[in-house]
């Protein structure tokens, strides 16, 4: 078995999509937690090594890696999740980015904006999630995944950045019938269903706690 290890804050964040990828594949992997209040006062030695200064760390073995959609990448080649050529690739890596817009303006919105700006935030939420609706158009009416027939390591960088939404409107993809099919698609994969519904992923926040 592949020497699999995360290390990350005790909460969902830019980990959870990794873990998603490798729930479904049937991997194992260790978690090991780093508390936030102890990396931000710099008391974590792993902040002085880390490439940018960042988390998750990922390890396989011995090969270490940083950056959550660079580790998503890797696992994407590993386990036959990135296409079947280079053009079904680079369409992957187009949605993922699309996700991960996405993704940088939740954070925004949660980290910065999230007493004064949530009717602002989710009144536009439509508009960002409608491009979404559009690609599963074209992939089997949202019985497919979100690049075609074959799920892919984007789909679970936007499974989870779905998941946080629902998390703070429970109705936002009432008006997006195929983004809805999709969750449940993507939900009801067997071993990721097992994972979401084990204590370990139901006992790790979204976001952290606040204040």
């Amino acid at each position: 078995m592949p020497g699999y290890v995360i290390i990350y804050f005790p909460v969902q964040g830019r980990a959870e999509a990794i873990r998603l990828l490798l729930a479904d594949q049937g991997a194992e992997w260790k978690e090991d937690v780093v508390s936030i209040p102890k990396w931000m006062a710099g008391e974590v030695e792993l902040k002085k090594t880390a490439v940018f200064g960042q988390l998750p760390q990922f390890q396989d073995g011995d090969f270490v890696l940083f950056q959550s959609n660079a580790i998503l990448r890797y696992l994407g080649r590993k386990y036959g999740l990135y296409g079947n050529n280079e053009k079904e690739g680079a369409v992957i890596d187009m949605v993922n980015d699309g996700v991960e817009d996405l993704r940088l303006k939740y954070s925004r919105f949660v980290m910065s904006e999230f007493e004064t700006g949530k009717e602002k935030y989710m009144n536009d939420l439509p508009n960002q999630l409608q491009p979404f609706e559009k690609l599963l158009s074209k992939n089997s009416k949202g019985g497919g995944f979100i690049t075609g027939n074959k799920v892919s390591y984007a789909d679970f960088n936007l499974l989870t950045v779905l998941q946080s939404h629902l998390f703070l409107a429970p109705d936002c993809l009432k008006a997006f019938p195929l983004l809805s099919a999709y969750k449940e698609t993507m939900t009801s994969r067997p071993k990721l269903k097992a994972y979401l519904e084990s204590e370990a992923c139901k006992s790790r926040p979204i976001i952290p706690k606040r204040k």
